[in-house]
């Protein structure tokens, strides 16, 4: 009973610890943005900075491995698996280049969160065909200004025990039809500071994991079905070689 009281005051600090830092640093979080996208990598300082104090407040850290894989001077598709939300401090640790993520739409509303991811995301409502294709158009134009994006195919957190869920099409569509290459995500680790079905948390490392580039040049609409699976058996088979190392 004590262990679980102290578990609440704790997951309370780190609510705390989430959203201040997040208040006091909106203003340069977001101005470049408004600005121009090309001041961009400024807002990405700021947001690791966010991420760091977090950490130092809370006892959760982020490390991110492999990270030189990612050309800084190219655009991507970044595809993670999702365990809960530590993943939104873990995905600007993971990935080492500025970048915008499609979020679901309900996401938007969450009070300063929203407020302040809202220049760094394109917001779709997954259960309107005419928003997915809105927010497809949307990654495209930025894809071809330069910008990465970010998705997690699984549409939504892993309550289950495999290793992840199936994978939807939309973002290996957007890399065949944008001919952008892929690059996996493993964020590894969030799931055990923050249990299935639950919103306590406790201290510990995350550990996030930059796979080889997929290639999709050349990909038409045919290879779809295969390089969605290509792609879902090699962080399957990451996030299973990891679980058994213990890591």
């Amino acid at each position: 009973m004590i262990k679980k009281f102290i578990q609440y005051l704790y997951t309370g600090w780190c609510a705390v610890a989430f959203v201040v830092p997040m208040l006091i640093l909106a203003i340069p979080i977001i101005m470049p943005l408004l600005i121009s996208r090309r001041l961009d990598s400024i807002t990405y300082f700021f947001i690791r900075f966010w991420v760091y104090c977090f950490s130092l407040l809370t006892g959760i850290w982020f490390i991110g491995h492999n990270k030189q894989v990612v050309d800084r001077k190219k655009s991507y598709i970044f595809v993670i698996n999702h365990t809960s939300f530590l993943d939104a401090p873990a995905i600007p640790i993971a990935i080492p280049s500025t970048l915008v993520a499609l979020g679901k739409k309900e996401l938007s509303k969450i009070p300063v969160f929203g407020l302040v991811v809202n220049r760094l995301a394109i917001w779709v409502d997954r259960s309107s065909a005419e928003s997915r294709k809105v927010s497809s158009a949307k990654l495209k134009e930025l894809l071809r200004g330069g910008t990465s994006v970010l998705v997690a195919p699984e549409g939504t957190r892993n309550n289950t025990d495999e290793p992840l869920l199936p994978f939807r099409y939309g973002p290996f569509r957007l890399a065949i039809e944008a001919q952008i290459p892929i690059i996996p995500v493993v964020i590894h680790n969030a799931g055990r500071l923050m249990k299935r079905g639950s919103l306590l948390l406790r201290p510990g490392v995350v550990h996030c994991y930059c796979l080889p580039e997929i290639s999709v040049e050349g990909l038409t609409e045919a290879d779809l079905d295969q390089l969605t699976q290509t792609t879902f058996e090699l962080m399957k088979q990451k996030i299973i070689s990891l679980n058994e190392e213990g890591q």
